[in-house]
């Protein structure tokens, strides 16, 4: 039987481990924002609490840096892992997240200076300068299992710095954007299977008359699309390997580059005007539903959303800078932060929360 005592000390015990439970919960649920140094020597990250806007880690890639006109240089995968391209090393780092800090894990090689993450089908995609490589994901390993070329319109290999944006639209396709001004650009359609590359050359779709340079872009559950074009000022579906709608980005919206989506919202981040536009697709029409969503003080260079933060890298009297929003189910925008970066090229920014749905 147990004593009065002892249930005392038991009843204790269980608040007491409670208690910590209910700590360590709070800390992993914290929302931290993580950006890439992206210096050519020593590239590094720089971990931040996005609540308090405090500098919470800064860890080193073992890797260069370097890269530039790129989206999704740095990608999360569900809140614990973090991926971020090695320009000058021709590599990935992996890190996985302990509590409200990461650890690198792991680093991979790339088939060509990497440029642009993303993940999915068990899978981590990387575009580099000319290819396109998959990385299988099982039980805490990963292993490159497939690379395909990069083309463009004509069959001929993309320059150095065409390559914006690798993005995974189902389980056996991903989509690559090469901008190659004054040429229009291309957008290459690369197959999958089994979730890796084939290595079969991928099929490209050339941008429409009249606009030029695809670059961010954000995918519908419905395996729609939506591509800024950035030089034209505008906004492309992109559905079954084609451009079925292109609409004008709006007066007060110049050059949309980036893009990140949340629910039914895809927001570009506007590199001449630097502001935030808010679009819709959806999967037969493109609306603008605000042209000015929020101003930023410096042109951006990455975007990212998740758990009701917004994060916008952009760049101020050649320093760059965090600057970080709150959104609601409205898609409305509310700052909340701007924090010097204290670096000059700053690129990639990944929010990292659990899984919310946003997506």
């Amino acid at each position: 039987m147990i004593t009065s005592r002892n249930s005392m000390h038991l009843a204790l015990m269980l608040a007491l481990a409670a208690g910590a439970a209910s700590a360590r919960a709070d800390q992993d649920d914290s929302t931290l924002a993580v950006v890439m140094t992206n210096d050519p020597a020593a590239n590094q990250i720089l971990v931040f609490d996005t609540k308090s806007g405090t500098l919470v880690q800064t860890l080193s890639t073992n890797g260069k840096g370097g890269v530039a006109g790129n989206a999704r240089g740095v990608k999360q995968l569900g809140g614990d892992l973090v991926a971020v391209v090695n320009n000058g090393s021709n590599t990935v780092s992996l890190f996985k997240r302990n509590g409200n800090r990461l650890r690198l894990e792991q680093t991979v090689a790339t088939s060509s200076a990497p440029v642009s993450i993303d993940f999915g089908n068990h899978h981590m995609y990387v575009a580099g300068a000319t290819t396109v490589d998959s990385f299988a994901m099982y039980n805490n390993n990963i292993w490159k299992d497939g690379t395909a070329p990069l083309q463009l319109v004509g069959g001929t290999v993309p320059p150095a710095g065409s390559t914006a944006q690798v993005g995974v639209v189902d389980s056996k396709t991903l989509l690559v954007t090469l901008k190659t001004d004054p040429v229009p650009g291309s957008v290459d359609v690369v197959a999958l299977h089994n979730g890796a590359v084939t290595g079969i050359t991928p099929t490209v779709a050339s941008v429409p008359n009249g606009s030029l340079t695809p670059f961010g872009f954000s995918v519908y559950p419905d395996g729609t699309a939506l591509i800024t074009l950035a030089h034209s000022n505008q906004d492309g579906l992109f559905r079954n390997g084609a451009f079925t709608a292109i609409v004008a980005s709006g007066a007060g919206a110049s050059a949309p580059c980036w893009s990140t989506r949340v629910g039914k919202y895809v927001f570009t981040a506007d590199a001449a005007s630097k502001t935030i536009s808010r679009v819709v697709g959806t999967g037969s029409n493109i609306f603008i539903d605000s042209v000015v969503a929020a101003t930023l003080a410096g042109g951006p260079t990455d975007i990212d959303a998740r758990k009701g933060v917004m994060g916008v890298l952009d760049k101020v009297n050649g320093v760059s800078h965090l600057s970080l929003l709150g959104y609601n189910s409205y898609g409305e925008l509310t700052p909340a932060a701007d924090i010097n970066l204290g670096v000059a090229a700053a690129n990639g920014v990944a929010i990292l929360g659990g899984e919310d749905g946003d997506d």
